[in-house]
């Protein structure tokens, strides 16, 4: 298990990074999500990278 939280807005990103935060279950900033380690959510994590911060469990 990881935990993937925002920590940058997502104000002037594009439309399909948007959508990956959407897709991991990010609603809010600073709100922590606990995601399987999956190669999917891995890559979806690396898209965003400049965004959240991601701690192992």
């Amino acid at each position: 298990m990881i935990k993937v939280i925002q920590i940058k807005s997502e104000i002037g990103s594009t439309k399909r990074q948007k959508r990956t935060l959407e897709a991991l279950g990010i609603k809010k900033m600073h709100n922590p999500v606990e995601l399987e380690e999956t190669p999917q959510v891995l890559g979806m994590v690396h898209k965003v990278q400049h965004l959240v911060k991601v701690e192992k469990n």
